[in-house]
């Protein structure tokens, strides 16, 4: 029985479901849309919420959770940087699954999933942006962050001791 057990299987053990979501998430969070089947749409609707969630938190421990599950440095900073800023209003439903075809070979439901539509006219406004300045490498941008976060661990060391 599958009493309060939560989430598919979608045929696969534990490591390979990780593996999998982790993996779909990850070719979200840099496309910011994907094409999958139905089923595996619907579960992965479940982790990026949850990780624009973290993003939306902004902290250094949301930032290693994200990590943890992303297992890449530039993908959290565009999840905190870029994404989750453009949801700091809406308090939950981030992605959007649009039902596209069904494929020929297997006839499996397709479904596009993507960032929700509001949001979407940010990035162009942010292209326009760029257009004037031009951006630093990816590099540079993520030793800014870091150095950030420093600061202000730093900046509560202090408060802490004068208290």
């Amino acid at each position: 029985m599958r009493h309060r057990v939560s989430g598919r299987r979608l045929g696969r053990g534990p490591s390979h479901q990780k593996a999998m979501f982790r993996s779909l998430a990850s070719s979200l969070i840099l496309h910011e849309h994907i094409e999958t089947t139905d089923a595996r749409a619907k579960e992965l609707r479940r982790v990026v919420d949850r990780l624009v969630t973290l993003g939306k938190k902004g902290t250094l421990h949301a930032r290693r959770q994200a990590f943890k599950f992303l297992n890449n440095h530039q993908l959290v900073q565009k999840l905190f940087d870029e994404i989750a800023p453009r949801f700091d209003e809406r308090p939950g439903g981030y992605t959007r699954l649009i039902k596209s075809r069904i494929r020929f070979a297997d006839q499996a439901p397709m479904t596009f999933v993507r960032f929700t539509t509001a949001e979407l006219a940010a990035p162009a406004a942010r292209q326009e942006k760029g257009a004037a300045a031009p951006s630093a490498s990816i590099e540079a941008q993520v030793k800014a962050g870091v150095e950030q976060e420093l600061e202000a661990v730093q900046e509560e060391e202090t408060a802490r001791e004068t208290e």
